[in-house]
């Protein structure tokens, strides 16, 4: 085992992964991942937007074998019961537009793309500690099967989760606000009755107080069903508590073969995300957009160019935060980066309506034609069906 790297990346999610091949492409890689298998178990919904996905891979159509279900709609279910079907025509997208993947699939193609680039993994190693000298991050102490040992690196690149420890040892503080983390639940459930090419949410508070419940189709009467609490919102009763109730009501005769559950950043961006000789990427990072929790462009956009950062950083032998910080500014700047802050506000809007004001915002959107749906248009068309709601919504606009 050697015990000197270029680059060691702490994570091998698609952001992780995708540092890790991108930097292999000039330097000496390092991927550790603390569960046994790459992409198992799944912690998202496993949905992704066509065609930022498509852009942030570098590819015109996406490999079949990743796709579990291709989708050409969404509808929006209000607490009252009234709903709103968004179709890939009326935005004026390709179709389809969304697609839930086969993540366990997905995740282990890009690491193995890793592995081709020239990266070293390896899985059941877990991350205890940085290397740390005069406050600059020099590797990584890590735990293989119950042995402790420390490799070094001139870059480590943390894309580690949600429950990211590695920006902390490093002294970035990505610290959440409890209103900031989504709290979530889900099942993948057979032998349901579900729209097969359409994503269904369900919003209010009976289902998902402060968040929504979701229906990701995955083929013939089978999808990933489940829902996201505001963590500020949890009581004594929890999301599993909840989706159960949801299931229960939706689809009684579902039947679970997998449960998951976790915790997502739904946060404004985090405005520090290098120190000298560490990157951070993905849900480490909080790159996750705060309205749906979703983050898998994001997290590979940001992957790839942390690893492009970290092969400047190795040719130049300068790992500080002047050279690493060009990551930072690049992200902040890049489209993801820019909506941050915009989304962040209309997270907190929407998520403090309550039941009666979310209704009325579906009941004021239904019959949006094709050719309305443009913020103007959708703004006109609720202006003529409830002038008062504009009062609301107008600095969202």
């Amino acid at each position: 085992m050697r015990d000197e790297y270029d680059v060691i990346v702490v994570g091998a999610g698609p952001g992780g992964s995708t540092a890790a091949r991108t930097a292999a492409e000039e330097c000496d890689v390092l991927l550790i991942e603390k569960r046994q298998e790459i992409g198992d178990p799944v912690r998202c919904a496993e949905g992704a937007r066509r065609a930022p996905l498509l852009e942030v891979l570098g590819l015109s159509e996406i490999n079949e074998k990743w796709i579990s279900s291709e989708i050409n709609g969404a509808r929006i279910n209000a607490p009252d019961g009234t709903f709103v079907d968004i179709t890939a025509e009326m935005l004026r997208l390709e179709d389809p537009f969304y697609y839930v993947l086969e993540r366990k699939i997905f995740d282990r193609d890009l690491a193995k793309n890793a592995a081709r680039a020239g990266a070293h993994i390896m899985v059941r190693t877990r991350a205890t500690g940085l290397i740390l000298e005069d406050g600059a991050v020099k590797g990584v102490k890590m735990n293989r099967l119950g042995d402790d040992f420390e490799v070094r690196s001139k870059v480590v690149i943390g894309a580690d989760g949600v429950e990211s420890q590695v920006g902390r040892w490093g002294g970035i503080d990505t610290t959440l606000k409890v209103k900031d983390i989504g709290s979530c639940a889900q099942y993948h459930m057979e032998n349901v009755d579900i729209l097969e090419k359409t994503v269904d949410i369900y919003l209010g508070e009976r289902y998902s107080p402060s968040g929504y419940a979701w229906v990701f189709p995955k083929g013939e009467r089978a999808a990933n069903i489940g829902l996201g609490i505001q963590g500020s919102k949890l009581n004594a009763k929890r999301p599993i508590d909840y989706l159960n109730e949801f299931v229960a009501d939706k689809f009684p005769h579902g039947q679970p073969v997998e449960l998951v559950v976790g915790g997502v950043p739904v946060s404004d961006a985090l405005k520090t995300i290098v120190g000298d000789g560490l990157m951070l990427v993905g849900d480490a990072a909080h790159h996750t957009e705060p309205m749906t929790g979703g983050g898998m462009p994001q997290a590979i956009s940001a992957g790839k160019t942390a690893g492009e950062i970290a092969r400047k950083a190795v040719r130049q032998n300068d790992a500080s935060v002047k050279v690493l910080g060009e990551y930072e500014t690049e992200w902040h700047n890049s489209p993801f980066g820019k909506q941050r802050t915009r989304m962040y506000k209309a997270k907190e809007f929407f998520f403090e309506r309550s039941d009666e004001e979310l209704s009325r915002m579906v009941r004021a959107v239904q019959g949006v034609r094709p050719e309305e749906m443009t913020m103007r248009g959708v703004a006109m068309h609720v202006l003529k069906n409830d002038p008062r709601l504009m009062l609301m919504i107008r600095h969202l606009l």
